[in-house]
């Protein structure tokens, strides 16, 4: 039994010895690296609703919400979170400890007698252990110092998981403002896209037209280099406006992560009416310091921080070892008892902990204060925040405003020079000219109530609101997108309409906010900024 024990040690010993010296860094091959690739593809679009027809707002926002990989990282984040938070529990109970352990020698363990006086051997060596023999043990303990270490540990866990759910929240409000952005923008896209490749390809036969008439003298050179000019800076921008169509339609279908190459349409609705202007700016604030996740979170980890100074000043408290129950057995046959049990308590204190006491309670104090200041300079910005949201909506919708009517004068401009059209090749430019600026405008306005929808999308994130019902792992895509609306509804309702129910001055649409641009200075600077862009208004003089 000894010489195969020996023999079965160095050999594990001979394996482990060679199996360090083989530790070579492993790079993985190509066809690893496609394997894993093939396998993300698959796994980043698996089980997924297939688009069944025309996608609206809601249906966009659900497919975002459900799919979004951002979110579904979060997800296992929080499931993370909660799994340590489970574990973090156990370390409360005693330590119910078994163990199990065999002892061999290649000869006897024993000891001589000397006598103290005479420094003469008084008894013949003897032993009382058997080369051989095997034990076992299981004791059940407590120690209190680590019970109260570990009650804090796991209240820090606690809200580690709480902070997370925090963090979850954010990315579903960031990803339904994305989605709320790209998807108005897609939808005017979806719309346009059509009509602006049309009308390249008639302002390219334009452009051409106009050269000819040039060489054979039917237009005065001035007169048709301006022409020229006037489609060339047309068709820039109208391939300007294409390529920003285009990215539309992609980061929506980002947004939903629907495969590449799938084929998708909006669902051809008019342009929903935008909420009003609020008016009681400080209860959107109120809402906002009460719900923002990043101001929860950072309550959160103020209690994460302040369990974890008591945890450390726990530690300076004595140790009390409290050993329940201890059984052991030896099989050493010198032994009178081969079995027996124990218990008692031990009680330790490491007086160098005690000392530092007042170090921590200042550190304490100081960390309180940084994660109070900390949090107050997170609420200035989520008040600033939601002021700039409410004055950015204003302007959003007074901008609108202007692109609508701005939209209204060039189609009837359009449709003017459209019925005054004659032979001419002159008449026949200014009906392409006409119809690049109506062509424009309408994009214009396409684009001023997207990014009209995008700062109410903004205002509604930076208030915190959550429209996601508590569990969509179990709802489709379509039960998923009237939950949506109908939550979405009610938060506004119950946010933004709830001071003209009660008798307040609703603020109508293109309206500011009180301390906030009047319509007409808000209009100002969207003018001004138009006025700088290549004008397409500009009427040639015609022949006689």
């Amino acid at each position: 039994m000894q010489r195969y024990f020996k023999i079965g040690t160095l050999s594990a010993l001979a394996i482990a010895l060679t199996g360090c010296a083989s530790l070579q860094p492993q790079p993985f091959t190509q066809k690893e690296i496609k394997e894993r690739v093939a396998a993300d593809r698959a796994e980043m679009y698996a089980n997924q609703e297939p688009v069944a027809g025309p996608i609206s707002f809601d249906e966009a926002a659900a497919r975002a919400l459900k799919y979004n990989l951002d979110y579904r990282l979060k997800l296992m984040e929080n499931a993370l979170a909660k799994g340590l938070m489970d574990v973090s529990r156990w370390d409360l109970m005693p330590r119910l400890l078994v163990g199990a352990g065999y002892s061999t020698r290649n000869n006897d363990s024993g000891g001589k007698s000397i006598n103290i006086q005479t420094g003469e051997e008084s008894l013949a060596p003897s032993t009382s252990e058997q080369r051989d023999h095997t034990m076992a043990n299981l004791s059940l303990s407590w120690n209190l110092l680590d019970f109260g270490v570990s009650y804090y540990r796991a209240k820090q866990k606690a809200d580690q998981y709480l902070m997370a759910q925090e963090r979850q929240r954010k990315v579903i409000q960031n990803v339904l403002q994305d989605t709320r952005n790209a998807y108005w923008r897609a939808l005017g896209a979806q719309k346009l896209i059509a009509r602006v490749d049309k009308l390249i390809d008639r302002v390219n036969g334009a452009l051409e037209r106009s050269r000819k008439a040039e060489k054979q003298g039917l237009l005065p050179q001035p007169v048709a280099l301006g022409y020229q000019r006037a489609l060339l800076d047309a068709v820039a921008l109208l391939s300007q406006r294409r390529q920003e169509l285009e990215l539309a339609r992609s980061e929506l279908a980002a947004l939903m992560t629907l495969p590449p190459g799938t084929r998708f349409t909006l669902k051809d609705e008019a342009m929903p009416p935008l909420p009003q202007v609020p008016h009681d700016v400080s209860r959107l604030e109120d809402i906002a310091l009460q719900r923002r996740p990043e101001l929860m979170e950072e309550w959160y980890r103020k209690r994460v921080t302040t369990n974890d100074v008591k945890a450390a000043m726990i530690q300076a408290l004595p140790g009390v070892q409290l050993d329940f129950l201890n059984l052991q057995y030896d099989s050493n046959k010198y032994l009178y008892n081969n079995s027996w049990s124990q218990s008692g308590i031990q009680i330790s204190w490491n007086l160098f902990r005690l000392a530092s006491l007042p170090t921590l309670k200042r550190a304490h104090d100081a960390q309180a204060k940084t994660d109070d200041y900390r949090r107050m300079a997170l609420s200035m910005a989520i008040l600033t925040q939601v002021r700039i949201g409410v004055q950015r909506y204003a302007l959003a919708k007074a901008d609108l405003k202007l692109a609508q009517e701005s939209a209204r004068v060039d189609e009837g401009l359009y449709h003017y020079a459209k019925a005054a059209e004659t032979s001419r090749v002159d008449s026949g430019l200014e009906v392409i000219r006409a119809e690049a600026r109506e062509l424009l405008t309408e994009y214009q306005q396409y684009a001023s109530y997207s990014n009209a929808q995008s700062a109410w999308g903004r205002l509604y994130n930076s208030i915190g609101l959550d429209v996601l019902p508590d569990q969509i792992a179990s709802l489709d895509v379509h039960s998923l997108a009237r939950a949506i609306g109908k939550t979405t509804s009610e938060w506004e309702h119950k946010t933004f309409y709830a001071e003209a129910e009660q008798g307040g001055a609703a603020a109508s649409v293109g309206t500011a906010a009180p301390g906030m641009p009047t319509p007409a200075a808000a209009t100002a600077p969207a003018a001004a900024a138009r006025s700088n862009k290549i004008s397409l208004a500009a009427k040639a003089p015609r022949l006689n």
